[in-house]
Parts: structure tokens; sequence; C-alpha cells
């Protein structure tokens, strides 16, 4: 019986490891078939080059499995920073894009990632940098009419 081979298995492998960051679920049935890899025998340097992890994350999925078992291979909730602006103050600059800068009182014609910055530092003493208020300028834009802010 000839063996079963797998053209192009590079890409293949490739395909999988996006498939397998896709969804939290995903994420954890890989570090559910990660550690029991360990389990069988592979070290974690293997496992880490087979799954295309680093041998770090590896031997954190272990030590969460050792202390945990499988519920501590579940998704972590990660805070991360706080949203300088909350979801009214979005909506707020949401309703403030779809006029001219005239509306409140400032002396130009379009909105700018920079005007939209020393305007929200003005209004709310929040410093936003001139590329993410670019990109809040295009998010409610009046030309982008079903992006609205995630409250």
């Amino acid at each position: 019986m000839k063996a079963a081979g797998i053209a192009n298995a590079d890409a293949v492998g490739q395909v999988f490891r996006n498939e397998s960051r896709r969804s939290a679920e995903s994420r954890y049935q890989h570090r559910l078939h990660g550690v029991l890899l360990v389990a069988k025998g592979l070290s974690c340097a293997e496992v880490a080059a087979l799954l295309g992890d680093s041998v770090r994350s590896v031997q954190y999925w272990v030590r969460r499995y050792e202390k945990h078992g499988v519920v501590g291979l579940a998704e972590i909730e990660r805070p991360g920073r706080p949203a300088r602006l909350d979801g009214k103050q979005l909506q707020m600059l949401s309703a403030l894009l779809r006029q001219p800068p005239s509306a409140v009182g400032l002396n130009a014609k379009n909105w700018s990632g920079k005007l939209l910055a020393l305007f929200i530092e003005r209004r709310w003493k929040a410093q936003l940098g001139t590329r993410q208020c670019q990109r809040l300028c295009q998010r409610f834009s009046p030309s982008s009419p079903g992006r609205y802010p995630a409250a």
C-alpha cells in the first residue's frame, strides 16, 4: 500500500495554522492538541515546530494544563488598554463628523485627522494620534453609512 502524502505540505500547514487561530474554540482545540502531543512523548520544542507556535507557548499550555486541567486551556480574557473614548463619545463623534467642522465653531471646511485630534483634546481632554483620528473620520464619514460605532 502506498503511503499517503500531501502536495505542498508547507502551504497546507499554514492554512491549518491560520484556521486554528480563527476563534476562541479553535484556539482551545489547538492548545488541547499541543498538550496531547506533549503527553504522548513529544518535547515542547517538537510540538512547537509541528504546530507553528513558540516553545514558550507550548510550555505555558502544559503548565496551565498541569495546574488547572483542561479548563486551564480555555481562552483567558485579556483586558488590554482602556479605550480613551467611551461609547457615548463615539456616538457624538459619529454625528459630529457628518457635519462640517464649522458646525462646532472650527474654522475649516473638512475634517482631518489633525483637526479631529485637536477637537477631541479640547473637548474631552483625551489625546488620540492623528492616524487614529483619520481612521475615525473614515469610520464615521457620510460616505460609509453602514459603519457605526460599537457601543
